[in-house]
């Protein structure tokens, strides 16, 4: 058994998709309330990436925590892109409501690495990030340039060695992949020296076989955690009409839905708040070092922190179980069946 390494300590946060205007378009005003509703709710962990907005959820976040002191909160960003600005930049076929005037380059090179780290920072106004994922390297990525099978070498021999050195030398505190699908996971953790990874979209109790079957089993040989970003489906568990990510995934599938009917006549049956359970499910795992929520609205970031400390039943996780929703080795939230 591998030692455990870096592992965030702090098990709830706030992710920037939505402050990067993902879905929506956000004011300033509007982040930096979300923010600060986030803050003073006692949050200390929050997930940026230079995709997010490309550039803008990264402004917004370190306009915020460039105020705070740095040794209260922990900050975890990305790399794999890099972003150039220009009056002729396409960052509107990235991300509609976005005011960024950048486009996305994919570099998975070690000076690519670096380069994104320095950039990261000035966006922000902070000294040190404390947790980067390795980007969106991943089969369901279709802005990459080439195949995610051709890039991996270049990921191998520069942004993985030249990240596990920068953890060494003590400039970080971890890295890992921050991906959609399970394959980059497992595959960095054969290859390369890694902390804790980000499941942007593999574990909620709409979906969750997999992580509980193949990821998980293999994450605790490594002595690795996991942050959990996909605990809602990207809003679709709270009644948002989406699914995860991408430009489709407002085209939700009918066993998502399906199955969505079926937790909320579970939940209503034991009076459980659908959203409470969610986030508490994908924090059960002992592989489970936190989870994010993504949101640019104070009340629903102020309502999902709330939401870990809900009472629900041990009878409610029984049922879903019972009902084949709940895989069967899946962990229940402490104190259930």
């Amino acid at each position: 058994m591998t030692a455990h390494r870096y592992r965030p300590p702090h098990d709830f946060g706030l992710g920037g998709v939505a402050i990067g205007n993902e879905f929506e378009f956000a004011t300033d005003e509007q982040a930096e309330a979300t923010l600060a509703a986030a803050w003073d709710a006692g949050v200390r962990y929050f997930d940026v990436s230079p995709w997010y907005g490309l550039g803008l959820a990264e402004r917004r976040f370190g306009r915020f925590l460039a105020r705070k002191p740095r040794s209260e909160f922990v900050i975890s960003s990305k790399v794999g892109k890099l972003l150039r600005a220009s009056r002729d930049n396409d960052a509107k076929t990235y991300y509609p409501f976005t005011t960024s005037p950048n486009t996305p380059h994919f570099d998975y090179t070690a000076d690519g690495v670096l380069r994104s780290i320095e950039d990261s920072l000035q966006r922000l106004g902070l000294d040190r990030l404390d947790i980067v994922f390795v980007h969106d390297l991943s089969p369901d990525n279709h802005y990459l340039p080439d195949d995610w099978n051709a890039l991996w070498p270049i990921a191998e021999k520069g942004a993985f060695p030249a990240l596990t050195r920068l953890r060494d030398e003590g400039v970080i505190d971890g890295w890992g992949m921050g991906v959609n699908c399970p394959q980059p996971i497992l595959r960095c953790l054969e290859t390369a020296n890694s902390d804790v990874h980000l499941l942007a979209s593999q574990y909620s109790l709409i979906d969750h076989a997999n992580a509980v079957e193949q990821v998980f089993p293999k994450a605790r040989e490594k002595g690795v955690s996991f942050v959990v970003g996909s605990s809602l489906n990207a809003g679709f568990l709270g009644g948002e009409p989406r699914y995860n990510y991408g430009p489709e995934n407002s085209i939700i599938p009918p066993d998502k839905r399906d199955k969505l009917k079926q937790l909320r006549e579970i939940a209503g049956h034991h009076g459980v708040d659908l959203v409470a359970a969610a986030l508490q499910f994908s924090l059960a795992p002992d592989v489970s070092a936190a989870i994010v929520v993504g949101t640019a609205k104070p009340l629903h970031m102020l309502a999902d922190h709330a939401a870990l400390q809900a009472k629900i039943p041990g009878a409610f996780w029984e049922e879903l179980r019972s009902q084949g929703i709940l895989h069967p080795d899946a962990a229940a939230p402490p104190g259930a069946a």
